[in-house]
């Protein structure tokens, strides 16, 4: 089980150098984590970019994943998780819901590199 945060679904929406990494973990994924927040992040960063026809096709692709939403156990744990590892909100409730989900964190963001259960996949250069 995995949870691509942010990065990796956008990534590989707009075919970033890692994407075909992030591309190999989703499909060989049984099962797909997607917190609310990170559809909220996606869908934003697309419209933001005026890409609206792709921004409201991303959001179909991710909800046919298993949507989780921020709820009161995981904005507690989030909170806690954001003091224990200096992340910021967004980054803790990701985090926080793959933890709590038992997924593998996949992400291209380095500032997850090196916490437990994280598959840190830098940018190809």
């Amino acid at each position: 089980m995995i949870l691509l945060d942010s990065s990796a679904w956008l990534g590989m929406l707009t075919l970033a150098p890692n994407s075909e990494a992030f591309r190999e973990r989703l499909e060989a994924a049984d099962k797909v984590v997607v917190p609310t927040i990170v559809l909220y992040e996606v869908y934003k960063v697309l419209r933001r970019e005026g890409a609206e026809e792709e921004a409201s096709a991303a959001a179909l692709l991710l909800k046919e994943h298993n949507l989780v939403e921020l709820d009161e156990m995981i904005a507690l744990d989030a909170a806690e998780t954001s003091l224990e590892h200096g992340l910021a909100m967004a980054d803790a409730i990701i985090y926080t819901t793959a933890q709590l989900n038992g997924a593998t964190l996949v992400t291209g963001d380095a500032h997850f590199d090196g916490l437990p259960g994280v598959d840190f996949i830098p940018t190809i250069s």
